[in-house]
């Protein structure tokens, strides 16, 4: 990589009639950095008293005087640029200057005689020259020429020049690549092998040039023109190819409108050409101020075109051309203001070289064969590029007796070739899908069926039957107990309805009117009265009670919920997943600690950092001595540990920002879990319920029973027979032997009712008459007898 800023020359163009004597001067004593000094004397007509600037002076890498002949502009000039573009880097020379100073004299040359060649025809001699002289290297060499006029880009070298119109010709368009490199569509590039295939295509684009008489040139150019000559080269026998550019531009000469007084067409040109200037100025003002973000390429097509040559990959030298006449001054002395600002651009030029991409792909081709051969030695066979319909149609058979055979341990061997393995993958998915499709049941499904078939122990399935009959009957108790809990609660409201008549009129009767039960219980007048007293107690009591009854069918359905989720599928995924959300959270806290006490670790170091700077200044002030020009150790210290912890703090949150996205991760995998296992319990659960509706005796013998009527004496009277019906079959009932595992309601009701609650069986289980509670009973029942052999057969 070279680092050079613009090199800018200037050169004054010879003037046809005696110049005034002193209006410039050029200083060549100090040999690295000439000077151009220019002369505006005072002119009496704008008064005596005058504060315009008499000298002005420019510096540049060197001045070219008058007499300056072509072959020192190119040796001088050009010629450094055409070395760098035969070594592999790329050119630009540029000419900039007003109408008529002499660019294109400069760029191209003069057609009166041999010696006024430009730098153009030159550069190509100089060129060819040196491939000829270079045997070892093969060199292509492409030749594009650019016009670009009222803002439009045109191929110079079309042939369809001649025969047609400006407008009909197709225009050149500037396109961007993702790297950010130019590309120019329906620009041709023709090869030359030859100087004179070059200098015939130069010749041929300056024909078809636009040129127009004007009051400042009589052949004055009215568009840019850029010819630019692309190097290739490569030594036998190498992938590395060299790539180089030269784009040698023309740049028409800006004017003044007001100056020159042109009109119509001559108007419109000079327009476009004053707007394209300024706008290259824009981008020379952007790239010589420093922090500037954005660099005004697109403005223009030609700050596109040149966009490498500006500040890029490429070592640019610009020729600034001088009119010194007295009526040029001004002009002139813009153009070297223009220089002086081109020469604080720095540019980076790059070697240019790569691996021939038709060399890379011959050796890709040739190392591919080669590892094909040796696959082939290995295997022993040769393989082509697919499988064969007979190689197909065996390895089907072999997936199928694959499937077929019982053995567990029985493997499908087809080699290493991995067209076989994939098709085989294919083959087996194919299959599966198929079988979901029409229903069939799958290998597993007949290992179940085998497993179910499997005759059990005569012990095993006594014990079994033993542990039902207990379950089934402490279902019976719990359903009984319901059963009576809600007649009880039914008769508290209507006691408590009852008891608010009484409240009415207990100051003139001590017994409720229209109770039967006052007369009996006259003897016994101070339990009544207590009673009395005591029935809002009572029946708050007895809804109490039935509340807790809810609640315990509540969490008996909780008890299945947790021994379903308990036997899923994916509880073992779903607590891995809890414990490595743990471990997440914990490290994420630790390490949002850490980076809290790294952020106030840094707070106090720059706090150090000022505190020591402000006592270093007040005690320079205080004792009047200038600030140390060695660097404190302290503070440089301070400021290594503050780089360091900004480092640490950087790689703790960046680490915090990967935890956090894995927590959320982890936290998103677990609530889909939790949903989807509700939803199978919910579904699971509503379908054991509906199948035990429809398939229930008691269900079916309550739908033909008759309604019984809901009395206070009705209630009391059922109530009774129960209590009796449970005196007589007390006995009947035996304790759990064995209390459920997982649960502890019916044990415990068991225990309490054994004394007081017939036992009936499971066939014939009473209902309350309440369809919402009945639901609920019955699927309870269902979902502990289906889990309870679901266990025990496991």
């Amino acid at each position: 990589m070279v680092k050079q800023t613009i090199q800018i020359f200037a050169r004054v163009k010879p003037t046809v009639r005696k110049q005034q004597q002193g209006i410039y001067s050029i200083d060549e004593e100090e040999k690295l950095t000439p000077s151009l000094e220019i002369i505006v004397p005072h002119d009496l007509a704008d008064g005596f008293v005058n504060n315009k600037r008499e000298s002005y002076k420019f510096k540049f890498q060197r001045i070219f005087d008058q007499g300056a002949n072509q072959e020192t502009i190119f040796e001088n000039i050009a010629k450094p640029v055409a070395e760098s573009v035969l070594a592999g880097y790329n050119g630009t020379i540029f000419a900039y200057g007003q109408t008529g100073s002499g660019k294109t004299f400069t760029i191209t040359g003069g057609a009166e005689r041999y010696s006024d060649r430009g730098i153009i025809p030159r550069t190509l001699s100089y060129i060819f020259e040196q491939l000829q002289k270079d045997s070892s290297t093969i060199y292509t060499t492409r030749i594009s020429y650019l016009e670009i006029y009222n803002e439009c880009g045109y191929d110079l070298l079309d042939p369809r020049h001649e025969a047609s119109s400006l407008e009909d010709l197709p225009k050149v368009t500037v396109f961007e690549d993702p790297d950010q490199n130019i590309h120019l569509k329906n620009l041709s590039l023709h090869q030359a092998a030859t100087e004179e295939e070059a200098l015939n295509l130069l010749f041929l684009g300056d024909t078809n040039r636009m040129i127009a008489e004007t009051p400042m040139n009589q052949a004055s150019t009215r568009s840019h023109c850029i010819f630019s000559i692309h190097l290739s080269s490569k030594e036998p026998g190498s992938a590395t190819v060299r790539h180089a550019k030269l784009h040698l531009v023309d740049l028409a000469g800006s004017e003044r409108v007001a100056k020159t007084g042109v009109g119509g067409q001559l108007l419109t040109e000079a327009k476009y050409i004053n707007l394209s200037l300024h706008y290259l100025e824009q981008v020379i003002i952007a790239l010589s101020e420093k922090h500037r973000s954005h660099i005004p390429y697109r403005n223009s097509m030609m700050t596109s075109v040149l966009r490498d040559s500006l500040g890029g990959n490429c070592m640019t030298t610009m020729i600034a051309t001088l009119s010194l006449e007295k009526r040029n001054i001004d002009e002139s002395i813009s153009t070297c203001r223009f220089a002086q600002r081109v020469a604080l651009i720095k540019n980076e030029a790059v070697l240019n070289e790569e691996i021939d991409p038709r060399l890379m792909i011959i050796r890709l081709q040739k190392e591919v064969q080669e590892l094909k051969d040796e696959l082939a030695i290995v295997t022993g066979e040769q393989r082509t590029e697919a499988l064969t319909d007979a190689e197909l149609l065996e390895l089907e058979k072999l997936i199928t007796s694959f499937l077929e055979d019982q053995d567990p341990e029985s493997r499908l061997e087809v080699g290493t070739d991995m067209r076989k393995i994939h098709h085989c993958f294919h083959y087996l998915k194919k299959l599966l899908n198929d079988k979901k499709i029409h229903g069939k049941s799958t290998v597993s499904s007949e290992i179940k069926d085998q497993d179910c078939q499997e005759p059990l122990k005569e012990e095993e399935y006594k014990k079994l039957r033993d542990l039902l009959q207990q379950r089934d009957n402490e279902i019976n108790i719990l359903v009984n107990m319901l059963k009576k809990e809600k007649k009880k609660a039914q008769d508290a409201l209507h006691s408590s309805g009852m008891d608010r008549s009484e409240c009415g009129h207990s100051k003139s009767s001590p017994f409720p009117p229209g109770n039967p039960e006052g007369l009996r219980t006259l003897p016994s007048s101070a339990p009544t009265q207590v009673q009395d007293v005591n029935t809002f107690g009572y029946r708050s009591s007895l809804l109490h009670r039935k509340t807790v009854m809810r609640e315990e069918m509540s969490l008996g359905r909780q008890e299945a919920f947790e021994i379903f989720k308990r036997d899923h599928a994916d509880s073992v995924t779903i607590e891995d997943n809890k414990q490595i959300l743990k471990q997440r959270f914990s490290e994420a806290k630790a390490l949002g600690e850490s980076i809290n006490e790294t952020r106030s670790k840094i707070g106090r170091l720059k706090e150090e950092i000022t505190q020591r700077h402000m006592q270093q200044v007040a005690l320079g002030i205080s004792e009047n001595v200038a600030m140390p020009s060695m660097p404190d150790l302290l503070e440089e210290k301070l400021r290594s540990q503050l780089e360091e912890e900004k480092i640490r703090y950087k790689m703790m949150f960046t680490r915090l920002k990967a935890l956090k996205v894995e927590i959320e991760h982890l936290q998103l995998l677990m609530d889909k879990a939790k949903v989807k296992l509700q939803k199978e319990f919910e579904a699971w659960w509503a379908e054991e319920a509906t199948s035990l509706q429809v398939n229930s005796p008691a269900v079916n013998s309550l739908n033909h029973m008759k309604p019984f009527p809901q009395t206070p004496e009705s209630q009391r009277e059922r109530s009774q027979l129960l209590c009796n019906q449970s005196d007589v079959n007390t006995r009947k009932i035996l304790p759990s032997p064995c209390p459920i595992p997982h649960s502890r309601e019916p044990s415990s009701t068991s225990a309490s009712l054994e004394d007081s609650i017939p036992e009936k069986p499971a066939s014939s289980i009473p209902l309350t008459g309440d369809s919402q509670t009945d639901s609920d009973i019955l699927a309870f029942i269902k979902a502990r007898q289906s889990i309870l052999q679901k266990k025990c057969f496991q």
